[in-house]
């Protein structure tokens, strides 16, 4: 313990004696915890009062999202987006455009520096991750990229360790509120009435009622300002809009939550979830979906609803006949079947605003799919060293780059030139001085005299420098050195005997990794992260769940139009059964 106690205080400087002897207590009980993540890193837990409190990655020491809720201001802390959290639980990192910048500005870190990610309006953070880059680099790459690389959220397995307690709502500190008060202002040189949007100081402690109540009030009227830039709005208009924010102030935070989760339900449904998506894990469908639906400032809650339990709710819907659900596994309910032609679906309207910035992002999607081309690859071949001989009478030098058209024709050139095919059998070729050294090793030059045509040119080749030229859509052609590596595809073990699929070198045939990743997630419906690839420099891995080769082969075949010769290990995908 004292070992221990030593390497908190060295790791968390800031850790006064008194909350040093807290954390890491004398007397009470202490429990060593040793798991695996599904990388297979194995990773220390110490337990306190049946909670997580630190863990212990590569003998760096982490602070649990239990110990950051007791310590909040333990590491410097930068804010997102409720919906985003859902993300980050299910493996994603979080990127720059998802971080709020308060007008106060970001918290001072450097590269690899530890951080704790809050949610916008609470202090109490909900995930632990590592700067990817410093806050000088963050602003000057313009807030876009990956910020944090996260280990640690809230709702993952490591919190599940412990009781499963919820974040605390912590009121925010000055800044926050001063950055609220700026944000008020900002509103009234827009012509917004001050008073309207500013919520009371005691609200601040509820901030679930004030993200479903007050912070729908000051969004809805500013999305309307910003849909209605080019033309007047009408006054019938703005006086309904304030007849529904008094109808919703009217109503319950239960029944508020009810319309929430109906609005987002048929808007994903209408919107977001296609035939070929089906069957889907309810998870998916909550998690991806319905959340991705939600308005700004709004956060989906299940136990806040009359439903309690999101099984519940499906269940209703499928009393309506709007859909079908079955347990395709065990403990595991996927909607295998949606009515689109039902008339609440038809009847529903996407809310104003929302849908033009959904089907704007959903057309920028669709447009990245189509934008990808497979690249033109073409071997090329450089003049090295020892094969100088025979290419400077083509006028050739070291390094020259040649196609295999142009090495055939300047080989052929060579012997004509040089009188040197068999006059009594046209497909050899007499072996020279100058062909004996560069093409023959120390041990054939005695023996061997002639070559055939074939070898003759399979011989020059496998002696000049490989080199390969990449051409993608639109740009300008790009020489490498070397072979072309292949996008490599292998299966690893992990614990309890799990499988995962490994795909390495997408980016050299201009493939986005985290895109890649996504795509398959949603196909298969397992887990994809991210890592850097070892050995590889300014390379990354995608790593998923289960032996996934035979869909990832359908996609890069016959979705991306990539050549089998440059996939790397199709032939490890699992073998299908006979159907009985």
């Amino acid at each position: 313990r004292r070992k221990l106690r030593s390497e908190v205080a060295a790791a968390f400087p800031t850790l006064s004696t008194e909350q040093l002897a807290e954390l890491v207590p004398n007397k009470e009980e202490l429990n060593v915890v040793k798991i695996h993540s599904h990388k297979g890193e194995a990773i220390t837990v110490y337990m306190n009062h049946r909670n997580p409190i630190l863990f212990e990655v590569e003998k760096v020491l982490y602070p649990t999202v239990y110990t950051l809720w007791v310590y909040p201001d333990l590491l410097p802390a930068f804010a997102t987006w409720p919906p985003v959290l859902q993300k980050l639980a299910g493996g994603a990192d979080l990127m720059l455009p998802g971080v709020v910048v308060p007008p106060s500005g970001l918290p001072r870190v450097q590269r690899g520096a530890l951080c704790a990610v809050t949610l916008l309006g609470n202090r109490a953070p909900v995930a632990v991750g590592v700067a990817t880059m410093s806050t000088e680099e963050m602003l000057a790459a313009g807030m876009k990229g990956k910020g944090f690389a996260v280990l640690h959220t809230h709702l993952d397995h490591l919190w599940e360790y412990g009781d499963k307690s919820s974040p605390p709502t912590l009121a925010p500190l000055v800044t926050d509120s001063a950055a609220k008060e700026s944000a008020g202002h900002e509103e009234e040189l827009q012509g917004k009435e001050p008073g309207s949007c500013s919520p009371e100081p005691q609200q601040l402690l509820d901030i679930r009622d004030l993200s479903l109540k007050d912070r729908d009030v000051c969004a809805e009227p500013l999305g309307k300002e910003e849909l209605h830039e080019n033309r007047a709005a009408e006054p019938a208009e703005d006086g309904s809009t304030e007849h529904q924010h008094q109808a919703e102030d009217s109503r319950t935070p239960q029944e508020q939550m009810d319309a929430l989760f109906n609005q987002c339900f048929f808007h994903a449904l209408k919107c977001k979830v296609k035939k070929s998506d089906l069957p889907l894990l309810t998870s998916t469908f909550l998690g991806s979906h319905m959340v991705s639906c939600c308005p700004a400032g709004k956060q989906l809650d299940i136990k806040k609803s009359s439903y309690k339990k999101f099984s519940k709710f499906l269940q209703h819907m499928q009393q309506q006949r709007i859909l079908q659900v079955k347990e395709l596994s065990k403990g595991v309910e996927s909607i295998v079947d949606v009515d689109w032609r039902h008339p609440d679906i038809k009847a529903f309207a996407v809310p104003e605003g929302f849908s033009s910035a959904s089907a704007a992002q959903d057309s920028k999607s669709e447009d990245r799919e189509q934008v990808y081309r497979a690249p033109e690859i073409i071997p090329l071949y450089g003049v090295s060293t020892k094969m100088i001989p025979l290419f400077q009478e083509s006028g050739h030098r070291k390094g020259s780059v040649l196609s295999s058209g142009e090495v055939r024709n300047i080989i052929i050139n060579y012997v004509k030139n040089n009188e040197l095919v068999d006059e009594t059998n046209k497909n050899l070729v007499k072996v020279n001085a100058v062909l004996c050294d560069c093409l023959l090793d120390k041990s054939e030059q005695d023996e061997i005299s002639h070559l055939k045509w074939d070898e003759l040119l399979s011989r020059c080749l496998e002696r000049l420098q490989p080199l390969h030229q990449v051409t993608f859509s639109g740009q300008e052609p790009v020489v490498r050195k070397g072979n072309i590596e292949p996008i490599d595809i292998s299966i690893a073990q992990r614990s309890s005997n799990k499988k995962v699929t490994i795909i390495k070198n997408l980016e050299l045939y201009g493939l986005d990794p985290q895109c890649v990743a996504n795509t398959l997630q949603q196909k298969v419906q397992a887990s994809a992260t991210i890592s850097p690839a070892p050995g590889a420099k300014d390379r990354v891995q995608v790593q998923i769940q289960g032996n996934q080769i035979h869909h990832l082969a359908k996609m890069l075949l016959d979705e991306y139009q990539l050549p089998r010769k440059y996939i790397q290990g199709l032939e490890k995908a699992p073998k299908l059964g006979r159907k009985k």
